[in-house]
C-alpha cells in the first residue's frame, strides 16, 4: 500500500515523499522516495508496487542493507514507549528527508552534515536532531545487522560542532518566585474546587519543588515503592545520560514531600496516576493564563535543588534527594542567590496539603 506526504523544504518549496510498504509471508519491505511533483510520486508508487508484486521480487532485494528509513521505522516501532513521543516524532520527521532514502551502508559523514545543514532552526534544535539520529546509528548494526557506521555519525557530529551547525542547548537558570508559585497554586486549587475530577496540580507542583522529581518520574511513583518510615521512594527508570530503562534509584524525601504524598488518595497503584504530557500541558496553560513568562515545569527541579544548597546542604546530602551521581552534574545548581530556606514559612505547603 503506497502513500504520499508533503514535506516543506528549507527554500519554501514542497517535496512529495512517496512510500511503498509490502508485507508477504512474514517478510516486510519499506521504501521511500522524494519527488518535486505529486504525479511523479504517484507514478513511482504504482510502478514499484507492480514490480514488488512479481514472484521472487522481495527475495531478490538486498534486505541486509535497507534504507535509513527502515532503521528509523524499526527503532520507533520497537522502542517508542521507552524513547518517548518527542524523540519518536523527531525521528519520523528525519525519515521524510532524502538521507532516509539512502542504503544504510552508503551513508557517510558528509551525507549527515548535509542533512543537518538542510534543517531550519537554531543550532541547539539541529543538535537535538543529531542526537536522536545518533541513537539509531549506535544500535542498528549490533541489534538488526543494518550496516550503519557509528564512526561516520561521530565524525559528522564533531565537524558539525566545530562548524557551528549544532550546539548543546543552553542551560536554563529560570527559577520561580514565591509570588508566581502562589498564583499557580491559587489557580489550580480554585480549578480543583470547581472541577473535582481535575488533576491536583497544586500537589504535583509542591511535590516537584520539594522532591526535585521530574514530571515523568512523578507519574511513575507507586505506593508500593514509597517507604514513609525510611523517608524515601524508589524512582523507576530515572533519567540518566548513559541509561534509563532499569535505572531504578532510591532517593530520600524531605518532610514536605512526604506530607504531600500522604495527602493523596490511594485510588490506584501510582501515587499520581496521570501522564507527563498532561502535567506539562496543565502547567504551560496556567502560566500563559496568569501571565507568567518563560517558566517551565522542569524549572521547579532547578529551584528545589538550588534551595537545598542555599540551606547549606553538602553535595552528598543533596544528591541523596536529587538522584545525581556526580559533582559535575550538580555544579550548575550551586550559584547561591541567598542563604537559608525561603520556604520555611511559605503557606503554599499547607494550602496544597489541605486541599484535596
Amino acid at each position: 500500500m503506497g502513500s504520499i506526504s508533503i514535506r516543506k523544504r528549507k527554500d519554501g518549496s514542497s517535496g512529495y515523499l512517496a512510500r511503498v510498504r509490502v508485507m508477504r509471508e512474514g517478510t516486510s519491505y519499506h521504501e521511500t522516495k522524494t519527488f518535486d511533483r505529486r504525479p511523479a510520486a504517484t507514478a513511482w508508487i504504482e510502478k514499484r508496487e507492480k514490480e514488488l508484486a512479481n514472484p521472487g521480487a522481495l527475495e531478490g532485494l538486498n534486505v541486509s542493507d535497507p534504507p535509513l528509513s527502515k532503521a528509523i521505522e524499526r527503532y520507533t516501532e520497537e522502542a517508542e514507549k521507552e524513547i518517548g513521543r518527542t524523540r519518536a516524532q523527531v525521528l519520523r520527521t528525519i525519515a521524510t528527508y532524502p538521507i532516509a532514502d539512502l542504503p544504510c551502508s552508503t551513508i557517510k559523514s558528509k551525507d549527515i552534515i548535509e542533512f543537518l545543514q538542510s534543517l531550519s532552526g537554531q543550532p541547539q534544535t539541529v543538535g537535538n536532531y543529531a542526537s536522536h539520529l545518533a541513537s539509531i546509528f549506535a544500535i542498528a548494526r549490533p541489534m538488526w545487522d543494518f550496516r550503519l557506521d557509528d564512526r561516520e555519525m561521530r565524525d559528522a557530529i564533531t565537524v558539525a560542532r566545530r562548524m557551528g551547525i549544532i550546539s548543546r542547548s543552553a542551560q536554563r537558570n529560570r527559577r520561580p518566585t514565591l509570588d508566581e508559585l502562589d498564583r499557580l497554586l491559587a489557580h489550580f486549587i480554585d480549578r480543583r474546587q470547581r472541577t473535582p475530577q481535575a488533576m491536583p496540580m497544586h500537589k504535583v507542583i509542591v511535590l516537584a519543588l520539594f522532591s526535585t522529581r521530574r514530571q515523568a518520574e512523578i507519574t511513575r511513583l507507586t505506593w508500593d515503592d514509597f517507604q514513609k518510615e525510611h523517608k524515601r521512594v524508589l524512582v523507576r527508570d530515572m533519567k540518566h545520560p548513559g541509561e534509563k530503562l532499569g535505572n531504578d534509584t532510591w532517593v530520600d524525601l524531605p518532610e514536605e514531600a512526604i506530607r504531600i504524598i500522604d495527602s493523596m488518595r490511594k485510588s490506584k497503584a501510582e501515587i499520581f496516576p496521570y501522564s507527563p504530557d498532561a502535567i506539562t500541558a496543565n502547567f504551560t496553560r496556567a502560566c500563559k493564563l496568569l501571565g507568567i513568562e518563560d517558566l517551565h515545569f522542569h524549572d521547579l527541579r532547578h529551584e528545589g535543588i538550588s534551595r537545598l544548597f542555599e540551606m547549606g546542604w553538602n553535595i552528598p546530602h543533596v544528591a541523596a534527594i536529587s538522584g545525581h551521581r556526580s559533582w559535575v552534574s550538580l555544579k550548575r545548581y550551586t550559584h547561591i542567590r541567598e542563604t537559608g530556606d525561603k520556604y520555611a514559612n511559605w503557606p503554599g505547603i499547607q494550602l496544597a496539603i489541605g486541599n484535596t
